[in-house]
This record gives C-alpha cells, structure tokens and sequence, in this order.
C-alpha cells in the first residue's frame, strides 16, 4: 500500500520542494531572522502534501484513458487526492488565521497553480508560462510564504485604520529576498524547459504548446544554459550588494560540473539519455547554495 501510495505521488521528485525548505531555512538563520517553529512544521508538512497531491492529480489526469497506469483504482486515486488536498488546506487555513491575510492570498495563489498547472480546460503545463509558473511557484512563492510567517512585519506591513487600508512594503528586505529566491526558480524551471525541449515533437503531437513550441529546441537549450549562468549571476550580485558575504563565492567552484551537464544537454535532447543533466545540475547547484548559505551563516552569525 505504502509502495503504491509513493509510487501514485511520485515521491522521488520532491526533491525541488525539499531544497526550497532547506535554502530558505539556512537564509532565515543567515539574517538571523526569528523563527515559529510549531508554524514552520505546520507549513513545511502542508505544503509538502500540497506538493503531492498535484503530483497525483497530473497522474489521475493523464490516465485519464489509461486506467492500468495508476497504482490504485481511479475511485480510490480520487479519494486520496481529495484528503490530501483537505488535509493541506486545513493546515493552510490555520496558518492563515495565525499569520493574517497575505498568506491566505499568497496561499490560494499557490493552491490555484497547484490545481490548475494539470487541471482545467486549459492546464498551465500546456501553456508557454508552465516553465515560468513551475519556478516561481517552489522557488518564490513558498519561500517567501516560509519568511514571512516566521517575520510578517520585516516584509509586508498591513494597517487599517478609519476605514482605510494602508499596505507598505519594506522594499530592501524584498529586494534582497528576490536575488534570494533567483537560484531556486531558475533550476526549479529548469527541469521544465529540459524536460518538454527533450518532448517537443511528443508535446506537439498531443497539441501541447509549450514555450518550447514557440521558440524551438535550439533556442531551448539557449534558455537552459542561460538559467544556470543567471544563477551564478545571482549570487555575485547578492556579495556584490552585501547581501551574503564574501564566503558565498564558493557557490561558484560547482560551475565547472554544472558546465559540464550543459554541454551533454547541447549535444542532444533525448528524454531517456539528456533530461538526467537538469536533475543533476538541480542537485549541484541547491547543494552548492545550501553549502554557501550555511557557511556565511557559521561564519557571520
């Protein structure tokens, strides 16, 4: 049952929301930013089962005329779909009621990517902005929702008095926060773009029209080397502006491997030889940060 259920959820690809979890928790020490650890838990397991239920909502749809591919019955598949997603938006409501209005709004945003990214007459994964929704959703959306349930006012500061509601943002706290995130988008969108550039000519057959259908596979693999470059980008830029210090750089000693997955990656784009270099950049990359963030928060705490 256990193997079946993990199988149904495709545990073996959450490694995108895992490293999300563990870079912003290193970040949030770095600034030494208080943390609600009763409300970080809560979080981290709602959104984590948030993450599986889409999962298993994509494999309800897609065996829509292939019953055989699921690992339960479809009734049964449709019952654990609907607990996961009442379990997750119980604990999100909680949240919510503990946390204030932005993360019910930021919340719902999420749930609505989540349930339309696969779902719906026209699924976000068939649409040019899947690559972009994918990134921003597990590399901005839930780490902003981790800082700022553990810090509202550093960020986002709502008021309302005499009828009027006043809303400021403290603009370098979002700023220094938005080079933060850049890493996590740019590999988390990256599995995308690798990922339907090796299936352009299934996706088309299927009518699916990715970005990758509109500017084609070369141009693809432009974007896919060009993410990775931007995230090297991101961190000089965060030591540049003083955000992280001087020890960040050694971000940078992982470009080499991450180099060398690209060139495979330009040679050809073929689903069962190729896709592999984005998991494996993915890993590079978020390991190498989460190594970064970790020794500028030992040595600058």
């Amino acid at each position: 049952m256990i193997k079946k259920f993990l199988k149904f959820v495709e545990i073996q690809t959450k490694i995108t929301s895992t490293f999300a979890f563990a870079n912003t928790l290193m970040y949030m020490l770095f600034l030494k930013q208080p943390i609600n650890i009763p409300l970080m838990i809560i979080f981290c397991i709602a959104a984590f089962i948030f993450d599986l239920a889409t999962t298993a909502i994509n494999n309800y749809i897609d065996s829509k005329d292939y019953p055989e591919m699921l690992p339960f019955r479809r009734d049964v598949s449709l019952f654990l779909i609907i607990c996961m997603l009442a379990v997750s938006t119980v604990m999100g409501l909680y949240l919510a009621f503990k946390t204030g209005i932005v993360v019910l709004l930021l919340g719902a945003l999420c749930f609505g990517l989540g349930i339309f990214y696969t779902f719906g007459p026209m699924p976000i994964s068939r649409i040019p902005l899947g690559e972009v929704f994918s990134g921003i959703a597990y590399g901005m959306f839930i780490p902003f929702l981790m800082v700022y349930i553990n810090n509202p006012d550093e960020y986002i500061i709502l008021d309302y008095k005499n009828g009027v509601l006043s809303v400021h943002f403290m603009l370098w706290p979002l700023i220094s926060f938005l080079f933060f995130s850049l890493v996590n988008t740019f590999t988390t969108s990256n599995i995308m773009v690798a990922n339907n550039t090796c299936d352009l000519e299934k996706d088309v057959a299927v009518n699916r029209h990715t970005l990758i259908f509109y500017i084609g596979q070369k141009n693809g693999v432009r974007v896919f080397a060009t993410l990775y470059y931007l995230c090297y980008a991101a961190v000089i830029a965060m030591v540049a502006l003083k955000i992280l210090p001087i020890i960040a750089l050694i971000f940078l000693l992982s470009f080499p491997l991450v180099e060398s997955n690209i060139r495979v990656f330009r040679k050809e784009q073929i689903k069962s030889k190729t896709f592999i270099t984005a998991i494996k950049n993915f890993i590079i990359v978020n390991t190498s940060y989460f190594i970064a963030l970790t020794l500028s928060f030992l040595m600058y705490r």
